[in-house]
């Protein structure tokens, strides 16, 4: 098992920058790839939209097309901690952004899966302001 705490959402200006970070315990933070989703406003926990993930080692990353160039996902092995930086912010990234980790090994075209992440922190709320 692994226990995931996200933090640093907030309020920010359309175009504005925020880092967010996830907090891993349990389980060795390494043997599990990681992901952030979000879910907007009114939806469903089914309806979380991928935004990025990256793999045990960090030597791969993977963007959903909407925050390429954009947004950036990082992990410190050594501190257990999982970041997304957030440039260029646009009022429809207004939601709860969640980490996931995976419960298993993740092949290429699974990482955008919000299935295959067994685990899920809390989330942080992030609002985009016009």
């Amino acid at each position: 098992q692994v226990q995931l705490v996200e933090s640093g959402g907030g309020l920010v200006q359309a175009g504005g920058s925020r880092r967010l970070s996830c907090a891993a315990s349990g389980r060795a933070f390494s043997s599990h790839d990681m992901a952030w989703f979000r879910q907007a406003p009114g939806k469903e926990r089914k309806d979380r939209k991928f935004v990025a993930a990256i793999s045990r080692s960090g030597s791969k990353t993977y963007y959903a097309d909407s925050v390429k160039e954009r947004f950036t996902i990082s992990r410190d092995n050594a501190k257990n901690l999982l970041y997304l930086q957030m440039n260029g912010l646009k009022p429809e990234g207004t939601a709860v952004y969640f980490c996931g980790a995976s419960a298993a090994a993740l092949l290429e075209n699974e990482y955008s899966d919000i299935g295959v992440y067994g685990y899920w922190g809390q989330g942080t709320q992030v609002t985009v302001s016009t």
